[in-house]
């Protein structure tokens, strides 16, 4: 059986947590961001973590990370 491949696209965008959680970085942030309040871009800063649901789709794409 041959290795896996990564799924560069994917593995550029997840990261693997210590306890096996994917972070994400949130959408929204690249242009049109004056209508958005200052609250809001900085609450998309933050890394999200990726629903358990979402995860396993996302795990079969990145399977060495």
């Amino acid at each position: 059986m041959p290795k896996m491949k990564t799924h560069r696209g994917a593995a550029k965008r997840f990261k693997v947590t210590g306890t096996g959680k994917i972070k994400r970085n949130h959408a929204f942030m690249s242009h049109i961001l004056t209508k958005k309040s200052s609250k809001r871009k900085r609450n998309l800063r933050k890394a999200a973590v990726m629903s358990p649901a979402d995860s396993k789709r996302v795990m079969n794409l990145i399977p060495y990370k």
